[in-house]
């Protein structure tokens, strides 16, 4: 299983800097990825084409970037473009977000989500691949060829985690990126349905990303009512919440890995015994950051 980061989401004219950094630091422990949200602070991809850029050795990845407010054609473009100021190094996660994003926010329509989903890659995934489009679906409509310089082939991952999104990850992109789902659920739900829909399409074993916070610490109730309050909004979303629901839990602090290091490599073998390919580390808890960081440099060594 490999081991990467979530990058910060600064703010202030110096969040590309502290994204490079904090990059340049991952790299040099030897973590194998680091991802980027594109929430509403920095554009994920343009970060990472700056940032990334001068950070060699890593792979880069969003995670994710939403559909709706961009049309695939302009995010082919940009992802090419991406990675090619990264060598090549870019994995591009691209999911639906929520619908009180995008019709509250973007006053967008989140009716048929999947037909969207699956139209959106009927013109992205051919753009990226350097071919020409010509697509008139009911909730997308494309007619382009792009001429963006390219690297090779840019893989891509869905933020899928219902049984229905996580059928068309398999069955068309290269896996699934996970938020808040526990090591029971991704046993259970999410590497079944995934890897069967992957396996009856005729392609590779999808890769399985799972994003979690993560704290070293022996102060664990200090940390968990920390998690409690940074992450309660992901327990009132509902795709995260069926997640949770799932596993049987009653909030994000719940899945969060916490605990001394004995406890925390435990936590990480259930996922990799779960299918998990890379377990992707939100280190948020500030007074054991070089402890988790310790840890995570010494997990990512003995998996390379």
């Amino acid at each position: 299983m490999r081991i990467g980061i979530t990058l910060p989401d600064s703010r202030g004219p110096q969040a590309l800097g502290l994204l490079r950094d904090t990059l340049a630091r991952a790299a040099d422990d030897g973590l194998h990825s680091a991802w980027l949200s594109n929430i509403l602070g920095l554009d994920a991809l343009t970060a990472l084409a700056v940032a990334g850029g001068q950070v060699p050795g890593i792979e880069v990845g969003t995670a994710v970037v939403p559909t709706y407010p961009r049309h695939p054609v302009a995010l082919a473009q940009q992802a090419l473009t991406t990675a090619l100021a990264v060598g090549g190094r870019l994995t591009l996660g691209i999911g639906l977000s929520h619908r009180i994003v995008i019709e509250g926010m973007f006053g967008y329509s989140f009716d048929r989500p999947l037909r969207h989903f699956g139209e959106y890659l009927d013109v992205l995934l051919p753009l990226l691949d350097g071919e020409a489009v010509d697509v008139k679906g009911e909730t997308v409509r494309a007619a382009a060829a792009l001429t963006t310089p390219s690297t090779g082939r840019v893989p891509v991952v869905a933020a899928a985690l219902g049984p229905r999104m996580l059928r068309l990850a398999g069955e068309r992109v290269d896996g699934t990126v996970l938020w808040m789902t526990g090591p029971n659920t991704v046993r259970d739900h999410i590497v079944p349905t995934i890897q069967g829909a992957a396996s009856a399409a005729g392609r590779p074993p999808a890769r399985v990303v799972a994003m979690l916070p993560v704290a070293v610490t022996d102060d664990v109730d200090a940390a968990r009512a920390q998690a409690a309050e940074e992450f309660k909004v992901y327990g009132t979303l509902p795709s995260y919440r069926a997640m949770l629901d799932r596993e049987g839990v009653a909030g994000p602090a719940d899945v969060a890995v916490i605990g001394g290091e004995d406890v925390v490599r435990a936590r990480f073998a259930e996922f990799a015994a779960a299918g998990v390919s890379d377990l992707i580390a939100g280190e948020f808890h500030g007074p054991t950051a070089t402890r988790t960081r310790a840890l995570l440099r010494e997990v990512a060594r003995e998996s390379a």
